[in-house]
């Protein structure tokens, strides 16, 4: 299951990670966030000792969706080393697969 990311444990999971890692930014009420969270929690399974898969909900975390720009849900964010590397807005199943399998 992806872990979820929030105010409290975003820089202890995400940026001080040792994997790449993945994060799902969506909103509880976001259609496609919702549409495509089972095929997430298959990511997890998948690339799990290769890559950390997490979820942050937008409006739970207002700091964060603001530093990192987040303007529309689903957005994915992409870390390495605690750097943000990439970025892609929309639920589209390759690109995404292709980012991250770009972080490996």
């Amino acid at each position: 299951m992806a872990l979820e990311i929030n105010n409290d444990n975003f820089e202890k999971i995400v940026l001080q990670s040792e994997l790449p890692v993945m994060l799902d930014v969506y909103t509880k009420w976001c259609g496609p966030c919702r549409a495509i969270a089972p095929w997430i929690e298959q990511l997890t399974t998948e690339y799990e000792n290769r890559a950390f898969i997490g979820k942050m909900d937008a409006e739970e975390c207002p700091d964060l969706t603001a530093k990192y720009e987040i303007r529309s849900v689903p957005t994915f964010l992409f870390f390495k080393n605690g750097n943000i590397v990439d970025k892609q807005s929309g639920a589209n199943k390759d690109a995404i697969i292709e980012k991250l399998n770009a972080l490996l």
